[in-house]
């Protein structure tokens, strides 16, 4: 088993001085963009996010009709979140990349794979996701990968599946780190991101109860603003080192109204000195 302070291609060492930008996972706004793309998108941009993160789009919108709005209103694509180009899939990655002038392409993995709880199943998702990888790098785009709370909680040989994945994995192939998720699975997001340093340029910041409950998966308790719930964001933002280029908010279900969780959770972030947002004109 090798350490994870030491993995190859992820040594911790200090990163850039410059705060994390902030950005929003679109799925956050699902409800909202499906009932008015351009209206919600914009009052995003109001609030001061100067990027978002990709996800799905409704059935009548097209990815390039999506890329046109977001950049009508100023709105960078950090990262977007797509299938694994295998077959047409690989075709839809190169238009996500076109459209949102994106080069860092996310497997989203959902749902729970079987094949993360087996040596022999483990070394299979390797073998595809540098098959992902080979397939962006020969097309200038970067491929990452994004969990949940199975690779941090599942145990092969002793060990979690996410240390078994990363004996296989290229090390050219990124992470984008759910802080939640880590904490679900019941580790501390601080020391995972510290270790993971500059392998993981993208985290994603959520928080609200992050404990691990039988039905986390059909009926998760909803989340809360960011720095209202159980998460210690000052202590990641150190455990990162520099290393982060982008905090990616994201908020799956809240029981309070949903722009004003978002507002929230930028302003905490920025006056807290933890990430960079823009000052709106």
């Amino acid at each position: 088993m090798v350490p994870m302070g030491l993995l190859s291609g992820c040594g911790v060492k200090t990163g850039s001085s410059n705060p994390a930008k902030i950005a929003l996972q679109l799925y956050t706004l699902r409800n909202e963009i499906k009932n008015d793309i351009a209206g919600t998108l914009a009052s995003l941009a109001e609030i001061g996010f100067e990027g978002v993160e990709t996800a799905f789009w409704p059935d009548h919108v097209t990815i390039k009709e999506a890329g046109k709005l977001l950049h009508d209103v100023g709105l960078a694509v950090c990262s977007a979140h797509c299938e694994l180009p295998i077959g047409d899939k690989k075709a839809e990655m190169l238009e996500i990349a076109e459209a949102f002038k994106c080069s860092k392409m996310i497997w989203h993995g959902w749902p729970e794979d079987e094949r993360y709880k087996t040596m022999d199943g483990i070394k299979q998702l390797a073998d595809i996701y540098n098959e992902a990888n080979h397939f962006a790098k020969s097309n200038a785009l970067q491929f990452g990968i994004h969990n949940h709370w199975w690779e941090f909680k599942n145990r092969v040989n002793d060990r979690y599946a996410y240390q078994v994945l990363m004996d296989y994995l290229e090390e050219d192939i990124f992470f984008e780190i759910d802080t939640y998720w880590v904490k679900v699975a019941g580790h501390d997001p601080a020391k995972i991101v510290g270790d993971f340093a500059k392998r993981a340029p993208l985290l994603h910041i959520k928080d609200g109860p992050a404990k691990w409950t039988d039905s986390i998966a059909t009926d998760p308790e909803p989340m809360v603003a960011v720095g209202k719930g159980s998460q210690n964001f000052p202590e990641v933002v150190k455990a990162a080192n520099g290393n982060t280029q982008w905090m990616i908010v994201e908020i799956d279900l809240c029981a309070t109204d949903m722009f004003s969780a978002i507002k929230e959770s930028y302003n905490y972030l920025t006056e807290n000195a933890l990430a960079e947002g823009i000052t709106p004109v």
